[in-house]
């Protein structure tokens, strides 16, 4: 194959990246990106490149190689642009220089936006202890869109020279790897293998084919930037005379590869824009104990009681633990003197409005002041479309955020191994950036990590919030007892403690209690004749108070990774006050918020698994209702949180997100080169597509827009999707419009195009 013909293979595989089928406004862009491609861009290209090199013909075959060269290593199969190879710097960092900036270790994906980890499968050899494996995946279909799906393995043959080849398949049907089968046929083979070694081999070919997806900030600005410090490093170091002659061939170079940059950009920014759109609120309901509804209208429960979703919100009590078979709707009144009132015992059940969508209104309209009135709000997502999403809303507002993200162990976040540092920290440095946003200027951040990953963090840390802002190192110890060949028991994670402004942090000094065997330093003596000294907390935490779950502990919800309460206690009671907002977008288990809750602060908590129903969700009811486990048995929490003042009132809602953005978002395929006066590198070719105009319904008699969100989801919930879109907060709802805090109200029924435009145009 020809050098030329090279490039222009690798440079059409750029444009339509990893083969995937389906119909998704992904796969619309793709098609239309290779079409714009195939059909404006590579005829213009060719006809440019031979016009330049009419006076260098023999400048040709170093022209294609030196593309090619350049823009293989930064186009990944998945089609993201990035560092894909650089043989100078093949680590985690990269060496930059530019006329104004001098980044002597940035990583390799400071630059992107973090979207996934999928599967890409390709023919593998794999070795694991005596044995080689091929795995051959010809039989794999491709995908649809985004679809995830699981594959299973057969045994085919075993090869001359020893090597076992399998066939990957997807899984159809809920069909299984048959490990026995395999095992079986093996050995008929003279083969002679553990089923741990065939599940090793699984698991590392499995590994070897995941793929990053990652978007570009500013595409144009890093590739033009990147050929600039290539071309210096590959070329002109080289030369030992410069003629004009070869000045001109360079930059005929220079011109082709900036012209292939900008069109690369074009795309690259639409999946920008996509990324970063503020999302709709999706599938929203609240949660309410019976007090918060008894305080304002205690009628409104006899409508609750006779509903017919009544029956369900008891099935869920029961599954809760909160009421037992004995219960009846007949119970939960007592008649007083002054008449009907909530029985005690019943007086925090929590209420899901999901089973009365038709009393949800009812029920919010008692408020004067929606937002304000509500304890936290729970949000299913991803958490940068999340927090990209309620930036406006909570800007400025958040006390103190706490996260316990991946470890970056390989088991519980998936990464390609050659890029596993940098994906972290990819996503890490996009999530925490925009979380710094939501901080009150007098805020506090923790970030919990281990071993693994805590060298990592304290470059985006201080990159993110300045060196000078680092609080403290705090050691968090563990006393299980734990053996290795070589060394210490590993017994500790680390929290890393930032201020947002060190000179405004709100903290509280708090003291424990230490004991002695002898009098030492003028200890006291307790009552039990011990004694002691109250100390201020240090940076190392090992002692009851902060101890990790333990098997079988009752707070424990059954997460591998759920931290115990009495950690995050201290973090929330040192750093926050009361009614002050507390985050956590790496929620898990639902500590911080259950946490949060016991000690009367607002919360925030963003997960994106499916426990958010099955763990965080019944927890915080299990919350509202009165939970007796963890800190709730404490002393100082019981004066605030018992079973006489529990109960609240709390929203949870899902986000639609990018894959649902990009599944609804249509491209019109118009033809932008029938003007010879336009240049197609540059071309803006998003201008004339309808987006996710579905939504409009425009009435030309009246000259009017008509709004219909519900052609886009059915399930919007228009005033949460405009409060975060505004950045104002709800004052109160009813069916045809909402009113903020700052008095503005909006129609429901009639909105303005031009408000919610950001949602559905960009």
């Amino acid at each position: 194959m020809s050098k030329e013909q090279r490039f222009y293979d690798a440079l059409k595989d750029i444009f339509v990246g990893a083969k995937v089928e389906g119909e998704s406004g992904y796969i619309n862009l793709m098609r239309i990106k290779s079409r714009y491609y195939e059909e404006g861009v590579f005829p213009k290209l060719q006809k440019d490149i031979n016009e330049s090199l009419k006076p260098f013909p023999e400048f040709r075959e170093e022209l294609f190689d030196k593309l090619y060269t350049f823009f293989n290593r930064y186009f990944s199969e998945s089609g993201s642009i990035y560092f894909r190879y650089t043989p100078i710097h093949q680590n985690v960092y990269e060496k930059v220089y530019t006329d104004d900036k001098d980044v002597i270790l940035f990583w390799k994906t400071h630059m992107l936006y973090y979207v996934k980890t999928d599967k890409l499968f390709k023919n593998l050899e794999v070795k694991t202890e005596e044995f080689k494996f091929f795995f051959d995946v010809s039989g794999l279909e491709h995908k649809k869109a985004n679809e995830k799906r699981a594959i299973i393995y057969e045994f085919k043959e075993k090869r001359k020279d020893g090597v076992i080849v399998f066939n990957v398949l997807y899984s159809e049907r809920g069909r299984i790897t048959k490990i026995n089968d395999i095992l079986r046929d093996l050995r008929r083979e003279g083969v002679t293998i553990t089923e741990d070694t065939l599940e090793k081999a699984f698991r590392v070919f499995e590994k070897q084919n995941d793929v990053d997806y990652f978007i570009n900030k500013n595409a144009k600005e890093f590739l033009r930037e990147q050929f600039s410090i290539w071309l210096y490093q590959y070329v002109f170091t080289g030369e030992s005379e410069w003629t004009e002659k070869r000045i001109k061939q360079l930059q005929i170079l220079k011109d082709i590869a900036f012209k292939i940059i900008d069109f690369i950009s074009q795309f690259e920014d639409e999946l920008v824009k996509i990324w970063n759109k503020p999302k709709f609120v999706l599938n929203s309901n609240y949660v309410i104990t019976l007090d918060r509804i008894a305080e304002k209208n205690i009628e409104l429960i006899e409508k609750i009681l006779e509903h017919e979703g009544f029956e369900n919100q008891v099935k869920e009590w029961e599954e809760l633990e909160i009421v037992d078979g004995e219960f009846g709707k007949r119970k939960i009144f007592e008649d007083t003197l002054s008449g009907k009132k909530l029985k005690k015992e019943y007086q925090h059940l929590p209420i899901d409005t999901k089973y009365f969508k038709d009393l949800e209104l009812e029920i919010l309209g008692l408020f004067d002041d929606l937002d304000n009135s509500l304890d936290g709000w729970l949000i299913k997502s991803e958490n940068y479309q999340a927090l990209n999403t309620i930036l406006p809303k909570f800007k400025e507002k958040v006390q103190t955020i706490y996260i316990d993200p991946p470890f970056n162990t390989g088991d519980d976040f998936d990464y390609v191994d050659r890029f596993q540092d940098s994906s972290w920290l990819s996503l890490m440095e996009n999530r925490i950036s925009i979380s710094r946003d939501c901080l009150r200027t007098d805020g506090a951040f923790f970030l919990h990590l281990d071993y693994r990953a805590n060298f990592l963090a304290r470059h985006i840390l201080d990159n993110i919030f300045d060196e000078d802002n680092m609080i403290n190192e705090i050691i968090y110890g563990y006393r299980i007892q734990g053996i290795l060949q070589r060394g210490f028991p590993r017994k500790h994670d680390t929290i890393f403690f930032y201020a947002k402004r060190m000179e405004s942090l709100y903290f509280i000094p708090i003291k424990e209690r230490i004991y002695y065997e002898k009098p030492f330093f003028n200890p006291e003596i307790d009552e039990h004749g011990r004694y002691y000294s109250d100390v201020f907390v240090r940076d190392v935490w090992d002692n009851d108070a902060t101890k990790p779950l333990i098997s079988g502990a009752k707070e424990s919800c059954g997460f591998r990774t759920q931290k115990a309460e009495g950690l995050i206690k201290r973090i929330i009671e040192t750093t926050s006050k009361e009614n002050s907002i507390v985050m956590d977008f790496f929620l898990g288990s639902g500590t911080t918020t259950a946490v949060a809750h016991k000690l009367c602060r607002k919360w925030i908590g963003i997960e994106m698994g499916e426990h958010f129903y099955t763990i965080v969700l019944p927890r915080m009811k299990k919350v509202l209702a009165y939970d007796k486990s963890g800190i709730s048995r404490e002393k100082d929490v019981k004066e605030k949180y018992n079973k006489d003042n529990a109960g609240g009132f709390f929203k949870y809602y899902e986000l639609e997100q990018y894959e649902d953005t990009l599944r609804k978002v249509k491209y019109e395929d118009a033809d932008l080169f029938d003007n010879p006066y336009e240049d197609p590198y540059n071309q803006y070719v998003f201008m004339k597509d309808p987006k996710m105009l579905d939504a409009l319904e425009i009435d030309y008699e009246n000259n009017k827009v008509k709004v219909d969100l519900t052609k886009l989801y059915p399930n919007i919930d228009v005033p949460e999707t405009l409060s975060n879109l505004l950045g104002k907060w709800i004052k109160k709802i009813n069916s045809t419009e909402v009113e903020f805090e700052d008095g503005e109200k909006i129609d429901l029924k009639d909105l303005d195009f031009r408000l919610i435009k950001d949602l559905i145009w960009w």
